[in-house]
């Protein structure tokens, strides 16, 4: 019979009657309760109160029960006819929350709460002095604080609403979505108006992440509602996109002009820039993201542009807390990234009259571009004027650092082992960059030079003779390998050079270590030189790692765990998961900007091209993190080679294939103990660690090689999910 009774209970708690999603949110806020702690105590993810709040699920017993009776109780004390109180409500603070900047009584931006709690971040309420009653006080939420446990804006009142707002227009009203769930009435009825009203009274944008630096300006995201409200195109016509911008004579960039505003070169596109020339050291600038003219790549933001208004501000919020403001796509923040933590110039001590001046910030790329090595620049670069128009360089003439594209075809004994399993290095570039020394000036040439390792540069010279068979895997340690199993550490292709060529120091660097003898035959070499890159590689790797936390994959997770960890990740918090697309695009986008070719613009080959005027064009900074995260990947490859004898079978860029017997990492990775091999490959989440990229059976790669005729078809380009789309191209 208590059988039937519990049955019975079960049956009526699934029933519980709970009050509509709107107030339930209501009798939350007035309660003054988080959704994390209300998520704590029934048990459940942040999430899932979220979404009974949203309306887009239902409690399930056994949590329906409780959190009915939470409702209940919470109604008796805040019934439908009274208000509940939005201020000076006492919320106890914890170590990872802090308060606020307590704004002034009367605000020039008027605040209400967010529509939906979906994007709200874990709230405290502070105490404000009661404004005069002769005063328009407007109400604005509880000081939000960020997910990173930061008051969103930091404590810079000049941008306490945070970085940036997605900007939505309904029912006859504009308003802009903050980070924290902040949403601000906007009175601005044109581009002008707004970008006028940014500047005055939203109090957005973030500080400077440099002594020397910047301000980050302050970033308007517009959707399709905005754009139409604003006499904005919703999307671009076939003519613009290939521009990239606006017709000159568009309507709006009219009024912008009539209003003395400005646009940078590039116009207006998917980031246009809108500003004053600056006042003294008062900047005017305006950045507008534009997500429906494809300024949020979905290679890197996937489908970050249809999110609603709140979520929006919420993901991009966290990237800009983490990395920074984005200036455009992820490779031009990536590149933006580095300048805002080295500025190229700083403020001298003052002189006898106590003026300042501006001078250069010792560390930084400076201010002015400088010229790259012959054998450093790109087909068609000015220095190679003089060439024959279809020369081919050899690589004798041209540095070629390019990340691994190397496969071979599956031994014997390979062939025996069910299971093909890919392990991937988590932010190789990023990890190729840290505490790497480059080049901060121009190059000197030298003949016959003798090598340094902790000269940044370019070398002239033969690595021909560096025989895989034999090689140093320690101090006073050799290791006999089986060569034709192995891909050179030298090319990108895995073959074994032939002769003289140009490579970066790291490269030549590591065939030292290998155990040879090398002598270069000239070199570029640049004595001015730093570790320009290792505030950028911290931002971006503590960015990752917290990003990563939020998903549930910690640093200091077991092998199985992390590896338990990581499945299925990106389906915790879909949103947290685009942040991780977009900070690993952000390294690789940054790195390749280094080197950026021509982009349209009539180019013509030997001519000059817009990107040669950055004092970040630097293709001897790209190829160096480059060869270092190649030779990173290789030193990995020969420490498991020489102490298990196994050898991959692919490796592309960041990821290796092996053979298996097991479809899991762990089952050929050799750890002892919960130790790992020494200098090779170790399970995790940090920069350089590896993590599963994928297993397919031993048929599956055989029968794709087949099937495309291609014996060296590399396969690591289709681990992950095992879809093979066409024949490799090497692209």
């Amino acid at each position: 019979m208590s059988e039937l009774f519990d049955a019975v209970d079960a049956l009526v708690a699934s029933r519980s009657p709970l009050p509509p999603p709107a107030e339930r949110r209501r009798l939350r806020q007035g309660h003054g309760l988080t959704l994390d702690e209300v998520a704590a105590a029934l048990r459940v993810r942040r999430a899932t109160v979220s979404g009974w709040e949203a309306g887009r699920t239902e409690p399930r017993p056994p949590e329906r029960d409780a959190y009915a009776r939470m409702l209940k109780q919470l109604a008796e004390l805040y019934p439908a006819n009274v208000p509940v109180p939005t201020e000076d409500t006492a919320v106890p603070q914890t170590a990872a929350v802090a308060a606020a900047p307590t704004p002034s009584a009367v605000e020039p931006a008027q605040a209400r709460t967010a529509p939906t709690d979906s994007a709200a971040e874990p709230v405290k309420t502070v105490r404000r002095p009661p404004a005069p009653a002769s005063a328009a006080v407007s109400r604005r939420p509880p000081a939000q604080v960020a997910r990173t446990g930061a008051p969103v804006g930091g404590a810079d009142p000049r941008f306490e609403n945070g970085p940036l707002a997605v900007v939505d227009a309904a029912e006859g009203e504009v308003l802009a979505y903050c980070v924290g769930g902040l949403v601000l009435d906007v009175p601005a009825k044109t581009i002008a108006a707004l970008v006028d009203w940014t500047l005055r009274e939203a109090r957005l944008g973030q500080p400077k992440l440099s002594g020397p630096g910047k301000d980050a300006d302050p970033l308007l995201v517009l959707t399709e509602a905005a754009l139409e409200r604003y006499g904005l195109p919703v999307t671009l016509t076939k003519e613009e996109r290939l521009a990239g911008r606006l017709a000159q004579g568009h309507k709006v960039i009219k009024q912008l002009t009539r209003a003395h505003w400005q646009l940078t070169k590039r116009g207006f596109g998917p980031w246009a820039r809108i500003y004053r020339p600056a006042q003294g050291t008062e900047r005017a600038c305006v950045q507008l993201c534009i997500p429906s003219w494809d300024a949020l790549d979905a290679r890197h933001w996937a489908d970050a542009g249809q999110l609603p208004p709140a979520d929006l501000a919420r993901l991009l919020g966290t990237y800009a807390s983490r990395v920074m403001t984005p200036r455009g796509s992820t490779a031009v923040t990536g590149l933006e990234l580095m300048t805002a933590l080295h500025p190229p110039t700083r403020a001298s001590q003052p002189d006898a009259e106590g003026k300042r001046r501006s001078e250069h910030n010792p560390g930084s790329l400076g201010r002015e571009p400088v010229d790259c090595a012959p054998c450093e620049a790109p087909d068609g670069h000015p220095l190679l004027a003089d060439l024959p128009r279809f020369h081919r360089r050899t690589p004798a003439e041209v540095l070629m650092e390019e990340a691994y594209d190397w496969a071979r075809p599956l031994t014997d004994t390979e062939c025996l082992h069910p299971h093909l399993v890919g392990i991937d290095v988590n932010m190789a570039f990023a990890a190729g960059a840290n505490g790497l020394t480059v080049g901060l000036g121009a190059p000197t040439h030298v003949t016959n030079p003798v090598f340094d390792a902790k000269l940044p540069g370019s070398w002239l010279v033969d690595l021909s003779h560096v025989d895989l068979s034999r090689v140093k895997v320690a101090k006073d340690t050799w290791a006999h390998l089986d060569a034709s199993l192995l891909p050179s550490p030298f090319t990108p292709r895995g073959e074994r050079p032939t002769g003289p060529a140009w490579y970066a120091t790291p490269t030549v660097a590591y065939a030292v270590e290998l155990g040879y003898d090398v002598c270069p035959l000239e070199a570029y070499v640049r004595h001015d030189h730093g570790r320009y890159l290792d505030g950028w590689y911290q931002r971006l790797r503590d960015a990752y790692l917290a990003t990563m936390a939020g998903l549930g994959v910690e640093p200091d997770l077991s092998p199985r765990e992390f590896l338990a960890a990581m499945d299925g990740y990106r389906h915790r918090d879909p949103e947290l998961a685009i942040v991780v697309s977009a900070i690993k695009a952000t390294v690789k986008g940054g790195i390749g900007k280094l080197r950026e070719r021509p982009r349209g613009e009539d180019w013509r080959p030997g001519q000059p091209w817009r990107a040669l005027a950055r004092p970040t064009w630097r293709p001897d900074i790209r190829a160096a993190v480059i060869s270092r995260t190649r030779v990173n990947m290789h030193r990995k490859i020969v420490k498991h080679a020489a102490f298990t004898g196994r050898y991959p079978v692919a490796v592309l860029s960041d990821c290796a294939v092996y053979a298996s017997e097991g479809p899991s990492p762990l089952d050929f990775l050799p750890y002892r103990d919960g130790k790992p091999l020494p200098g090779g490959f170790k399970l995790g989440i940090n920069p350089g660690l590896v993590k599963h990229e994928g297993t397919q059976s031993v048929l599956w790669g055989e029968g794709v090689r087949e099937q495309f005729n291609a014996p060296d078809l590399n396969l690591a380009r289709y681990i992950k999910d095992g879809t093979v789309t066409d024949a490799d191209s090497g692209e």
